[in-house]
């Protein structure tokens, strides 16, 4: 599946623009349709806060034990999984470093978003192409 690098705001342009997916995230009967980042640089998948609450989680101090690094290095995160519904493709488990940091973005990394599927970049095009891992 093939999609168009993409900006979060009119006032950007093209140099601006990152490979952003569209994607649904379910945990249990609660459902969000939001965007992330694909990060190849990017060691963890990470969800903002308000998006695990939306997706009815409880965020608890005493389960909050990754550290992050980068931009979020000050901030604690606590394990969460939720389901990932991409295109057509079959629905996948994505595991995430939850945030409580209300300006972090939904970034897709290395574990386990690169590891379950498999990610090609056309920046000379704006485009990158996402297919489930063979």
């Amino acid at each position: 599946m093939l999609f168009s690098y993409s900006t979060t705001s009119s006032t950007q342009n093209e140099f601006d623009s990152l490979p952003r997916i569209p994607l649904v995230l379910r945990r249990g009967d609660r459902s969000i349709e939001t965007v992330g980042l694909v990060d190849s640089g990017a060691t963890v998948n990470v969800l903002p806060y308000e998006v695990g609450l939306q997706l009815g989680a409880v965020w608890d101090e005493r389960r909050a034990i990754i550290r992050l690094t980068g931009n979020l290095s000050n901030q604690l995160a606590m394990p969460l999984s939720a389901i990932a519904q991409i295109g057509k493709f079959t629905p996948t488990e994505l595991v995430f470093a939850w945030v409580m940091s209300p300006n972090a973005p939904l970034i897709l990394g290395q574990t386990n978003f690169f590891l379950e599927f498999d990610v090609c970049f056309y920046r000379s095009r704006s485009e990158f192409e996402v297919k489930p891992k063979a």
